[in-house]
């Protein structure tokens, strides 16, 4: 039986073997614990919540933004919108490029989330042929990155 160090060590490389897109079951495999186990830890951290929000990046949410406002313009434009629709379609438009510039304005955080985003992608990358880049190096690279944004966020 495994100590409680030992199964948050597995934990934590168990992370971030799913960040670098294994399934459950092979993560259960390599660190010889259940699906079971994997998938409480899964569920209990919000892995997938937590990939999914490493995907996201300040221009695509700015082009999103974009996208939607330039189709409350041609709403704007067009013969269907009423006068009683124009202000708030108006207010609708200037409330998104606000928006914009704020997401422009703010981007400490967001800008090192990019980049440690772009840095994990190429260690993992390396991590096939580089066997200096380990789980466990990866892990750490995650925890101080980790605290790295905890602390800016909390500076606000």
């Amino acid at each position: 039986m495994a100590t409680k160090q030992e199964m948050n060590e597995k934990q934590k490389i168990a992370f971030t073997l799913f960040m670098q897109g294994k399934t459950q079951k092979e993560i259960a495999l390599s660190l010889k614990v259940s699906e079971k186990t994997v998938g409480n830890w899964a569920e209990k951290e919000c892995w997938s919540e937590r990939k999914a929000g490493a995907g996201i990046t300040r221009s695509e949410i700015v082009n999103k933004t974009l996208i939607y406002a330039n189709k409350l313009l041609e709403k704007l434009n067009s013969s269907d919108i009423d006068l009683a629709n124009t202000g708030k379609v108006i207010d609708q438009i200037v409330k998104l490029s606000a928006t914009i510039q704020r997401i422009d304005k703010q981007t400490t955080v967001v800008d090192a989330i990019e980049v440690f985003q772009a840095l994990n992608k190429w260690l993992r990358n390396r991590m096939e042929w580089d066997k200096s880049i380990t789980p466990e190096l990866l892990q750490q690279f995650d925890y101080y990155q980790d605290l790295y944004i905890t602390d800016q966020i909390n500076k606000k």
